[in-house]
């Protein structure tokens, strides 16, 4: 068996930073990996590795060229969070991974704000788009975005407070509020006032049931009280899938990705400017990692990853998609499909009769000007069936 690695936490203080026996863990190591600026910070004798790029396709290689070697690799701050360490012990297995973290950026950013660590968001950008920061941007609400693009940031934070921390603990530490003249190695915090950070003012709601003029669409999309409706019946759940299939303006999967960061959604439209669409509303409304599939149903469907839970607002009269979607669909998820037409409101009629699970009618009215006077507008009634599939 190759000998353990140990991950060591460094902060840009660098040695003089480093505990005792931090120090000592890094000197008893024959190889020393990490970025060209961390293997600067540590002196003495040893083969040094910095990393390559790009770095996750070349570790498992790096790794096992010197699994029988002393191997230390230096990390940024606590290497757990969001850090190095994570991705070792992902391919290592924790039994073979020793880390001796450090403060984290985070925890000395929040030191030198006031800010509480237990009441701040935390935002990720290494590697991903500026728009998931969107979500967070409500009054009175502080974030910290580590990796960030600041003029990125600003753009969609109008109203918040930014400040800029460089180089956090080094000789050379800055705090200021210039995101423009940030350096390299920052993270930037968000203040939202009372009135939210965002260029509309006061954040998005994450409950499901955004208005309907929130989206970008050209009719082909779920009403916001049957998309509220939708949504409570497929049941989010933290870090669970969700295929949108016919997914019109992509209302269903954005809402689904609203609720919790770590939810996912593949939405399936097989007409390219409607895909199109729900990948700019996917970004405007915070949720920019929703995968679009262009192409029609079911053939789209294959080699999908398994769903949690599958939507269908589209398509159900397509042979074969019913089938398809609740083949895939895992044991313990939920399947919502809504009709408007008599044809498919007969499809979902005849799958109740073999799978079971419950059928609803929604009718909603709403109230629009008659003359000088208020009356009622029906909207089209919907079916919506919903199914549960059992756990053997």
């Amino acid at each position: 068996m190759s000998a353990p690695v140990t991950v060591v936490g460094i902060g840009a203080d660098g040695w003089a930073g480093l505990s005792g026996g931090a120090r000592r863990e890094i000197a008893s190591c024959e190889v020393l990996m990490g970025s060209t600026r961390q293997l600067d910070l540590v002196p003495g004798a040893f083969e040094r590795v910095p990393w390559p790029s790009p770095l996750l396709p070349a570790l498992p290689g790096l790794l096992d060229r010197y699994a029988d070697r002393r191997v230390c690799v230096l990390a940024s701050g606590d290497p757990m969070f969001h850090g190095i360490g994570t991705t070792l012990v992902r391919l290592l297995g924790a039994e073979r991974v020793r880390v001796v973290p450090h403060p984290s950026s985070v925890s000395l950013a929040c030191a030198r704000l006031g800010w509480a660590l237990d009441d701040v968001a935390v935002v990720s950008l290494v590697g991903r788009p500026a728009a998931l920061v969107v979500p967070h941007l409500h009054p009175g609400r502080r974030v910290l975005v580590l990796g960030s693009t600041p003029a990125e940031v600003a753009a969609l934070a109008p109203r918040a407070r930014l400040t800029v921390l460089e180089n956090l603990g080094a000789p050379d530490e800055r705090v200021h509020h210039d995101p423009a003249s940030a350096g390299a190695l920052h993270v930037l915090a968000v203040e939202c006032g009372p009135e939210g950070g965002g260029p509309e003012g006061r954040g998005a709601s994450l409950v499901p049931g955004r208005p309907d003029d929130a989206f970008e669409h050209d009719g082909q999309l779920t009403k916001r009280e049957v998309r509220a409706v939708s949504l409570a019946l497929l049941a989010p759940r933290p870090g669970e899938l969700l295929w949108d299939v016919g997914a019109g303006a992509g209302g269903i999967a954005v809402e689904w990705c609203r609720t919790h960061p770590s939810c996912r959604a593949v939405a399936i439209e097989k007409h390219p400017e409607r895909a199109a669409r729900v990948t700019r509303n996917a970004v405007a409304l915070g949720v920019p990692g929703i995968r679009v599939v262009v192409g029609p149903s079911p053939d789209a469907l294959e080699g999908l990853a398994t769903p949690d839970a599958v939507f269908v607002g589209g398509g159900l009269t397509a042979p074969g998609v019913v089938e398809r979607c609740w083949s895939a669909l895992r044991p313990g998820g939920r399947l919502v499909a809504n009709a408007v037409t008599l044809e498919s409101e007969a499809v979902l009629t005849a799958w109740r009769s073999r799978l079971g699970g419950e059928l609803t009618r929604i009718e909603v009215s709403r109230a629009v000007p008659i003359g000088g006077f208020t009356g009622w507008r029906p909207q089209m009634p919907v079916t919506t069936w919903a199914v549960t599939k059992e756990i053997p």
